[in-house]
């Protein structure tokens, strides 16, 4: 296992590659290339003030390693692959998007040739050459990792169901910065991850993996979040290397040889979001989540901008879904319902209540409610490792 302070400098030698001359020839299958480059250029944003940041670094090794690296200083992904062969060992920064559009264009079965001279990159594969301008890579930026005392391993299921039952939630309001991320954070005997953005609130709960004890409160900014996950839909039957302090995050999929996301951690202190779980709701609700997503679908067709909110009156066994709009009138649906309570009539925002229920992968879910102005607890049971509560709305 690498040690935390041998960080993304140490890694990906950039800032002194003195054994490496400018010129770089390498092939590359073309699938390989396309793969990796997908992966990397997604970090790369499409409008740069500085040119670098619009470029990968691609390093050569005698050994036949290839590695790739984006950065927009935030967040940073490296990853190696083979090639076919390494002519000339070198590095060099070449545009991302550009780069894997060619990638993209290129015949499959092709090999791909990457040859730089002159402070440009000649791609040619079968019939088809490219001259593309390059910088320099001693320019190009690393995320310094400095220590990461906090090292553990999770499966990448576990990762990813981790990732999908909350980040729905994180906040997209960028004055609340603290809630743009999904928040991390160990107790005795869990792993605990929380997203909200005032409206509603998604927490994950899992055991707490050996090598956590002890770990700081992070957020994990979403672009991170995003780019994780889309890393973890192809090593979905591996372990995950996650590294961190209380400043930055690394994790690591495929060993050595797979790909590295090096992220800076929100800066910031994330509410004690406990505090609005409520305990003591006393009016349990059980229904089908897949009928009561249909109906709630249904009835929010005429909803507006203006009257987003889907009005449930609940009632002995039955649940009645309505939406009244000025502009499209009126809309009603009847969803059949576990209730024994006295009844009352609640609202809901309609697309943050169906976000919530296409989580739920079970037969029922159960509603826990208090009153018309309270916040509402809504989970699969109480085994179930997700948890979500719902501010209603005014109806």
């Amino acid at each position: 296992m690498k040690t935390a302070n041998q960080g993304a400098l140490g890694r990906f030698p950039t800032r002194a590659l003195g054994g490496y001359d400018r010129t770089m020839k390498a092939t590359i299958e073309r699938a390989t290339l396309l793969k990796c480059l997908s992966h990397v250029q997604s970090v790369v944003e499409r409008r740069n003030t500085i040119p670098i940041l619009s470029n990968v670094l691609i390093e050569a090794a005698g050994d036949g390693t290839v590695r790739v690296m984006a950065t927009d200083l935030d967040l940073q992904v490296v990853e190696s692959l083979g090639a076919v062969s390494v002519e000339s060992p070198g590095a060099i920064t070449v545009s991302a998007h550009l780069l894997f559009d060619i990638a993209r264009k290129l015949p499959d079965g092709s090999q791909v040739s990457l040859e730089t001279a002159d402070n440009r990159m000649t791609v040619k594969a079968g019939r088809s050459r490219f001259s593309l301008p390059t910088l320099p890579r001693d320019d190009f930026p690393v995320i310094v990792e400095g220590d990461l005392p906090t090292s553990f391993e999770l499966p990448a299921t576990t990762l990813a169901q981790l990732i999908d039952r909350t980040r729905f939630a994180i906040s997209t309001e960028e004055t609340r910065y603290y809630l743009n991320g999904i928040f991390l954070h160990v107790t005795d005997e869990d792993l605990r991850a929380a997203a909200t953005d005032g409206h509603r609130l998604a927490r994950y709960t899992i055991s707490r993996p050996d090598g956590a004890e002890g770990m700081p409160d992070v957020i994990v900014p979403r672009k991170c979040v995003a780019e994780l996950r889309k890393l973890l839909e192809e090593a979905l039957d591996a372990n995950v290397l996650v590294d961190l302090s209380a400043s930055k995050i690394r994790f690591t999929l495929g060993g050595e040889n797979g790909v590295v996301l090096t992220s800076k951690l929100i800066d910031g202190t994330f509410p004690d979001y406990t505090r609005v779980i409520p305990t003591g709701n006393d009016k349990l609700l059980r229904l089908d989540p897949k009928s009561f997503w249909q109906g709630v679908d249904r009835v929010a067709t005429i909803a507006t901008e203006k009257t987003r909110a889907v009005k449930m009156a609940l009632d002995n066994d039955r649940v009645t879904l309505s939406v009244t709009s000025p502009d499209n009138g009126t809309a009603s649906e009847e969803v059949p319902a576990d209730y024994k309570s006295s009844g009352f009539e609640i609202g809901f925002n309609a697309a943050y209540l169906k976000d919530i229920l296409s989580q739920i992968e079970g037969d029922t879910v159960e509603l826990h409610l208090a009153d018309a102005g309270a916040p509402t607890l809504i989970r699969q049971d109480d085994k179930s490792p997700a948890l979500y509560v719902l501010m209603p709305m005014r109806v």
